[in-house]
């Protein structure tokens, strides 16, 4: 391909709503352009990028038995109300009415089209196991979309789902299916980590994401620095903090002055006493009303954990306005003490003596808080966040580490969740129905493409690993005029091409610096540079975008070994 004849609208700055690196080169590498808030425009070089991640999805998919299919993006509201859906998935869900004013949405994910076609096609156990997969697009109306096309509304997003009649089935399929994405991801040339995880709105019982380190991420993971325990921040558990003897003096429950002191930070400070002293009382909305959670005053809530511990649909922080008027307790001196609510509290809180916490009174405070005489809890548990350097549950001598990292996929043990609800049944050896087992797996296109960015950047630009790299070399000719410099470069061209390299040449007017800036940025992993004087001595030269090395080889003998130097990369 000829630079002159490709749309690559290089741009000198970052946009002005760029938040992340990611984000900010691939729109000034002329990746990407926005039409809506999260909905963009895929370019020549952007799409190749795309197209080399789903290949690489493609063909570890095939490998484990995967059959590709490709449905529909827009679902009829039928098929979700079946599955329960319809109501319970909340704005996300782009919905609509046909001219004939049936409703539709546009698919955020296709567990129900998937079910539906199973059960209409798949009738005996002689057909399970399956497994379909597809590349599509998703819609999901994001309250606010950002990052690009990681966090896009519109995106392009790999899914498949598994089916089967026994657990060791499904299990056996979610291994081989972690091993390919593992295998993906490594083919990427991205650095991650396979991490217990929180199934969401998908729903099951059992998932693991695939999350890349990277600080520009929204996610958090904690990981045991000795062991190979992993899990999003959602579920990442310490160990139980050890029994703690009552001590030899409980105090008195007594009211203490905290005149306009109403963070932990606040109150610590001016009683003089460590932060874990404190029991901090957050107060949280769900479908069966108000509720209180419970943790040690430097730790915080796990608002995930907390919901599976109350056990409801939907869980939210009260906002003050909604406390003050439905409890009348002034925020900020929120205490457990006497408290009209469902109690629920951490663990480490339930070994805690002689406590600080808010007395539901304006400036004021309660100290001698004894958590088995002063306080009415429903239920203890595990619903705190953890912090670095927390104990491992998982081994005796790790200690937790916690980082920023990007979802780039996702695997879910869903059970007979969309079975039972929308009847999709197989007959056994013995003639008896019974619902399909099923998995789901999903890894995101374009937020693969983002996170190898955010991994791989400098200021120059974008360092594409090769796998992705919309082309692997670049010729940038010295003088594209000079008919000696013309040839060679041509030559080069036709050649790489033929030995199965993705080749750009800039037959472009411009300086050589200006050549160099653009390939930098572009992030392609190798720049030929062709110029008389090396020519004249029988050579040219090959500088290395990632390391930033440069080497001269003979022309034209040795061309055919760049293949073998950029597999070495």
């Amino acid at each position: 391909m000829y630079y002159s004849k490709i749309l690559i609208p290089t741009l000198k700055d970052s946009p002005a709503d760029a938040e992340v690196t990611s984000h900010k080169l691939m729109v000034r590498a002329g990746m990407i352009r926005q039409v809506a808030a999260g909905i963009y425009s895929i370019l020549p070089l952007g799409l190749r990028v795309l197209r080399k991640v789903e290949q690489i999805i493609r063909e570890e998919m095939d490998q484990i038995g995967g059959q590709e299919v490709f449905l529909p993006s827009i679902q009829p509201a039928e098929l979700w109300a079946e599955s329960g859906r319809w109501d319970f998935y909340g704005k996300e869900l782009l919905r609509f009415k046909d001219r004939n004013n049936r409703e539709f949405c546009y698919g955020p994910t296709h567990e129900e089209v998937i079910t539906d076609i199973v059960r209409c096609n798949i009738k005996s156990y002689r057909q399970l196991p399956i497994t379909l997969y597809q590349i599509q697009t998703k819609f999901r109306d994001e309250v606010r979309p950002r990052f690009g096309i990681m966090r896009g509304r519109e995106f392009t997003m790999k899914d498949a789902y598994s089916f089967h009649t026994t657990e060791e089935s499904t299990r056996e399929t979610y291994s081989n299916m972690a091993n390919a994405y593992s295998q993906i991801f490594e083919r990427c040339g991205l650095s991650f980590k396979m991490v217990e995880a929180d199934s969401g709105t998908i729903g099951g019982n059992f998932s693991h994401e695939f999350v890349v380190l990277a600080n520009s991420g929204e996610d958090s993971i904690g990981f045991c620095d000795s062991c190979d325990y992993a899990s999003n921040i959602e579920k990442t558990e310490a160990k139980n903090p050890p029994e703690v003897s009552e001590p030899a003096s409980l105090e008195d429950l007594m009211e203490v002055a905290t005149p306009q002191k109403k963070t932990i930070e606040e109150v610590t400070q001016f009683l003089r006493v460590p932060q874990k002293k404190l029991i901090k009382t957050i107060i949280f909305e769900t479908e069966q009303g108000l509720i209180a959670g419970l943790v040690r005053g430097d730790r915080g809530i796990n608002p995930i954990k907390l919901k599976k511990l109350v056990n409801c649909e939907w869980l939210i922080p009260a906002s003050e306005e909604l406390i003050t008027k439905t409890i009348g307790l002034p925020c900020g001196y929120l205490g457990p003490v006497g408290i009209k609510l469902n109690i629920f509290a951490d663990k480490e809180v339930s070994l805690m003596f002689n406590s600080i916490t808010g007395a539901n009174k304006l400036d004021t405070h309660l100290t001698g808080v004894q958590f088995s005489r002063d306080l009415n809890v429903k239920k203890v548990g595990d619903i705190r966040n953890v912090n670095e350097g927390d104990s491992c549950v998982k081994c005796d001598s790790g200690k937790l580490k916690v980082k920023k990292g990007i979802e780039v996929g996702h695997i879910f043990i869903l059970g007979k969740k969309y079975s039972e609800s929308m009847q999709a049944l197989y007959l056994d050896n013995q003639g008896k129905e019974k619902p399909i087992i099923m998995g789901c797996y999903g890894i995101g296109v374009g937020r693969t493409a983002a996170a190898a960015i955010e991994q791989n950047n400098d200021e120059k630009g974008i360092i594409w690993p090769v796998s992705l790299a919309p082309f692997q070399a670049v010729i940038l000719p010295v003088n594209f005029s000079d008919n000696t410099i013309y040839s060679a470069a041509k030559k080069i061209y036709k050649t790489l091409w033929k030995l199965g390299v993705e080749t750009l040449l800039d037959d472009r007017s411009d300086r050589l610096g200006a050549k160099f800036k653009d390939a930098e940025l572009l992030g392609i992993p190798m720049q030929i540079v062709v110029g008389l004087k090396n020519l004249d001595e029988g050579k040219i030269e090959i500088k290395l975008r990632k390391s930033g090395d440069s080497l001269l080889i003979s022309f034209p003998e040795e061309i055919k070994n760049i293949p073998k130097i950029l597999s070495n990369l």
